[in-house]
């Protein structure tokens, strides 16, 4: 039986903060290679050292309250609330309604409601894994997903709205969908793209997706944003251009350099020697992760953990490919380097609140499968 200093000891996984604090460094320098005095570096700054301390608050809590199916529901219904209300009172950025503003402050619900999400699922498979293949219950996690993903859609965020999507696919392949449903969830998938397209979509929406078919055909308009991105990635070769000698970034013709496309910005001073650095980060955190479900006390620790996989993996691979040419552009942000203060300190919460469960992982384990199986978290 492990000793509380052990038990202590193991609350701070000092890999996973390792990576996710030097990846934010990068973010950082990134940031500040293009203007001096640049705002966007002294906010992140600020927003880092609140999320670390997130972090370690996170990793000494007792996360096992969230298995109470009270609890996950009442979350996940606590945080639909505010992305009903972007609707009528959020704030505009760049023709989509994903901030609440609070004076000077603003906040993206999205970020929470993913975090919300992962739970409620987490919650609802770990007690019915075993009947996964029957579809109804593939239906119903599909409607938890699925008015997350309408209201985010609805901002509109195309991009918030794939990762709603993937991080729901994802935990339902890994609880043992059957081939025939899955081929059921791929046919739903494709009529709800095509809902979406007729009845969602703006205009500039639908025309980056085209311009992702004929990249050249209007570099000078819907394609310039990922034109530049691959001029910027392309350009950094090996070794990169050096810190802030990006002319691409530097001479701003790669827009949103500090969320939407801060790895090419990054790509094209530190070249493919950068890109591997950045790529062995994460790949550690993913491996952290793992090993954290892995190491679950009970499914609902496992299944969690491997929503945040989900959850950094969609975001990870999204970013990348839109910034390498390989997806169409859609506006999403890269876990730990990208501007931003809700999507940062939600990302250390995740980790957070993995290293929290992690504590209790050995010494509860055969308590914990017990009392899912017989119940005794669902008072």
């Amino acid at each position: 039986m492990p000793t509380l200093a052990s038990v202590k000891e193991r609350a701070v996984d000092w890999l996973a903060l390792g990576a996710a604090v030097l990846l934010s460094l990068l973010g950082l320098l990134t940031m500040n290679s293009f203007v001096s005095g640049d705002p966007f570096f002294v906010r992140q700054a600020i927003w880092l050292g609140l999320s670390i301390a997130v972090y370690f608050g996170a990793a000494r809590v007792d996360w096992r309250f969230l298995r109470r199916s009270g609890v996950a529901a009442s979350l996940y219904l606590a945080l639909i609330v505010p992305l009903m209300l972007l609707l009528v009172l959020g704030t505009a950025v760049k023709g989509a309604k994903s901030w609440l503003s609070f004076g000077s402050l603003g906040i993206q619900p999205i970020e929470l409601a993913k975090l919300a999400l992962i739970v409620a699922l987490a919650k609802y498979f770990s007690r019915r894994h075993i009947e996964i293949r029957n579809l109804r219950h593939i239906i119903v996690s599909g409607a938890y997903a699925g008015l997350v993903f309408v209201l985010v859609a609805l901002q509109p965020d195309l991009g918030g709205a794939i990762i709603v999507g993937l991080i729901w696919l994802g935990l339902v392949l890994v609880s043992g969908i059957s081939r025939k449903h899955l081929a059921i969830v791929f046919g739903g998938a494709l009529l709800a793209f095509s809902a979406l397209w007729f009845f969602g979509l703006h205009d500039y929406q639908k025309q980056r997706l085209m311009t992702f078919v004929h990249p050249l055909a209007d570099i000078r308009g819907a394609g310039y944003n990922a034109y530049q991105s691959t001029v910027a990635v392309g350009s950094g070769e090996l070794l990169g251009k050096g810190i802030g000698y990006g002319t691409q970034s530097k001479l701003r013709f790669l827009p949103e350099y500090q969320t939407d496309f801060i790895f090419a910005a990054f790509a094209e001073e530190w070249g493919f020697f950068g890109i591997v650095i950045v790529f062995s980060l994460f790949g550690v955190i993913f491996w952290r992760v793992l090993r954290s479900a892995s190491k679950g006390a009970s499914n609902f620790e496992t299944l969690f953990a491997l929503g945040i996989l989900c959850y950094f993996g969609a975001h990870f691979v999204l970013h990348v490919g839109i910034n390498m040419g390989l997806l169409p552009v859609t506006g999403t942000t890269i876990p730990f380097m990208s501007y931003g203060g809700s999507h940062l300190i939600i990302e250390f919460l995740a980790l957070g609140m993995l290293a929290g469960m992690n504590r209790y992982s050995r010494a509860t384990h055969r308590d914990m499968l017990d009392r899912e199986f017989s119940g005794g978290y669902d008072r």
